[in-house]
C-alpha cells in the first residue's frame, strides 16, 4: 500500500501503544515510513507491537512509560530519543475511562483519571516539546481527545472533563510553541469499533447509540489514519491549534 503522505525519515513516539487505538496509530505511522517508539506500562505487549511492525518491514523500539509518573515520563522520552536519534512526532494517546454516575464518583477515581488523561498528557507533551525545541527542527504533537471533549454524555463526567481540558490544552500549547516550529493539534474520534467495545455495540443499548450517529454506523480505526497522518506530516505545516473531529457527523447531530 502506498501513502500520499509520507513520514519517511521521521521519528515518532506513541503513548498507550500496547493495545487499542494506540497500537493502531503506531502501526499506521510505521506504515507511512516513520520509525516509532511504542510506549506503555506493559512491556510484554509492547514487544508484540514492535515485532509486528518490524515483521512488516517497519522500524520500532520499545520504551516503558507510566504517564502518571513524571520520572517514568522523563526516562521514557530520553530513552526514545536515544534509540531513535531524534523525536519529531508525538501521538499523545494514553488514557483511561470511567463510567459512573456523578454522585457515585470517588475522589480517588477522579484523581486517577485526571492524572492519566490530563496531567499525564501535559507532562508527556511538555517533555517531548522540550526535546523538539532543543533539536531546532520543529515537530508535531497530536493529542488524542474525543468528541466527548466537545459534547457530553451521561455517566462519564470525569472523562468528558479531562477531554475538554485536552482540547483547551492543545490550543494553549499551539499558541506558545508555534514560535519553535512545533505544531500541536487534537484528534477527536467519535465512536470507533475496537475489540474492547465490540460486544457493547452489538447489544441493544449499543445499537440505540449507533442510531444516533448520522452515518448510522461505527467508525473503523483505519478511518482515523488519514487525519492522523495529515496532522503528523508536513502536509499540515500551516495547521496548529486545530481540533479535528472524526465522528460520522455525531457532533452535528442534536441526538
Amino acid at each position: 500500500m502506498t501513502y500520499a503522505i509520507s513520514l519517511d525519515g521521521r521519528n515518532a513516539l506513541v503513548t498507550g501503544a500496547s493495545s487499542g487505538l494506540g497500537r493502531y496509530f503506531a502501526e499506521s505511522l510505521a506504515r507511512a515510513g516513520a520509525a516509532v517508539a511504542v510506549a506503555a506500562r506493559r512491556r510484554d505487549s509492547l514487544e508484540q507491537v514492535r515485532s509486528e511492525i518490524t515483521s512488516a518491514g517497519g522500524k520500532a523500539v520499545v520504551v516503558a512509560m507510566d504517564v502518571t509518573n513524571p520520572a517514568s515520563i522523563a526516562a521514557a522520552i530520553n530513552d526514545a530519543t536515544a534509540q531513535l536519534g531524534s523525536l519529531d512526532i508525538l501521538v499523545n494517546n494514553a488514557g483511561v475511562t470511567l463510567t459512573k454516575p456523578v454522585l457515585e464518583i470517588e475522589e480517588k477515581e477522579w484523581d486517577h483519571l485526571v492524572d492519566t488523561n490530563l496531567k499525564g498528557a501535559f507532562l508527556v507533551a511538555q517533555s517531548a516539546a522540550r526535546v523538539m525545541k532543543g533539536q531546532q527542527n520543529g515537530g508535531s504533537v497530536v493529542n488524542i481527545a474525543s468528541i466527548l471533549g466537545l459534547r457530553v454524555a451521561g455517566q462519564v463526567a470525569a472523562y468528558v472533563a479531562s477531554k475538554a481540558a485536552i482540547v483547551q490544552l492543545t490550543k494553549a500549547m499551539a499558541l506558545e510553541l508555534a514560535r519553535h516550529r512545533i505544531r500541536v493539534n487534537a484528534l477527536c474520534p467519535g465512536y470507533i469499533e475496537t475489540d474492547l467495545n465490540r460486544e457493547f455495540f452489538a447489544s441493544e443499548a449499543g445499537q440505540v447509540l449507533i442510531k444516533r450517529i448520522p452515518q448510522r454506523r461505527l467508525g473503523q480505526p483505519r478511518e482515523l489514519e488519514g487525519p492522523l497522518l495529515l496532522m503528523c506530516s508536513d502536509a499540515a505545516s500551516y495547521m496548529t491549534g486545530a481540533v479535528l473531529a472524526v465522528d460520522g457527523g455525531h457532533l452535528v447531530s442534536s441526538l
